[in-house]
């Protein structure tokens, strides 16, 4: 089986960027970083160790996520090509986001329902969790990482390829055969540096901002200066990630129209 190029992908994602980062860019501020900003904005603040009430915001947060899939896939389609507008490239998020979302739901609801009840065994006596309880946590966190790597191709074939949820989840699983230490590795570096640059510009940004105003409450101006920063960062390292995913994919989805090429300027 023919092994993944991440120095090749990584070349070609800075390709695509460097001659169409402002096409991409629009994708990304629209479905990125306006709703992760309107999230933060809604999202209740909470004390650390404890959880937010229910509330309409959870509708909020359902809509942000099912906007942010819907761009994974736009931005993908941009990505692989061939020639098409901002506007076809967003209808095209929409109307792959169904699959998409179903396969997204088939593997991860059941690990998150057996996570959930083992960890409300160990909650039922804090003093004396259950081992078992505990390890069956461990070991389905661990099952989650591995698949999760597996289907690391998920949104690019969502993207490209048409098929039901179950067909996704199978095209995906094929293709990245022989190749899991790969992109772990790929994953653990990308994920590693991209927590720390958040945390790094956040950190200082938070420090400037509050030098110069003080404030940084959500909704005053110097919270809203810090959340639009990290909200513009974090778009940007999204936008990084699918194009990449997108160009693994183009080495092993052998799909007609998924050379690196460049997508009309069109809007």
């Amino acid at each position: 089986m023919p092994k993944l190029s991440i120095s090749q992908a990584w070349d070609e994602t800075r390709a695509i960027l460097a001659r169409d980062g402002k096409l991409i860019s629009t994708v990304a501020l629209a479905l990125f970083v306006l709703p992760g900003i309107i999230l933060n904005l809604v999202t209740p603040a909470i004390r650390a160790g404890q959880m937010p009430q229910p509330g309409l915001w959870l509708i909020v947060v359902v809509l942000v996520l099912l906007v942010s899939l819907a761009g994974q896939l736009s931005v993908i389609r941009l990505a692989l090509g061939p020639h098409i507008t901002v506007r076809d490239a967003i209808v095209h998020g929409a109307r792959r986001l169904i699959p998409y979302l179903g396969a997204v739901v088939v593997w991860l609801a059941p690990i998150f329902i057996a996570d959930s009840i083992l960890y409300g065994v160990m909650k039922a006596d804090p003093a004396h969790p259950s081992v078992a309880a505990a390890t069956g946590v461990l070991l389905i966190s661990l099952a989650g990482l591995i698949i999760a790597v597996r289907l690391m191709l998920l949104s690019s074939v969502a993207s490209a390829e048409g098929g039901n949820s179950f067909q996704i989840l199978r095209r995906s699983w094929e293709l990245t055969q022989g190749n899991w230490w790969r992109l772990f590795g790929f994953l653990l570096v990308f994920g590693v540096g991209a927590i720390a640059l958040l945390w790094a510009v956040q950190s200082v940004v938070g420090l400037v901002v509050r030098l110069a105003i003080g404030d940084l409450s959500p909704l005053s101006v110097g919270g809203l200066i810090v959340i639009i920063i990290g909200q513009l960062l974090s778009g940007a390292l999204s936008v990084i990630l699918f194009v990449m995913l997108a160009r693994l994919y183009a080495q092993k989805g052998g799909r007609a129209g998924t050379h690196a090429s460049v997508p009309s300027s069109g809007i």
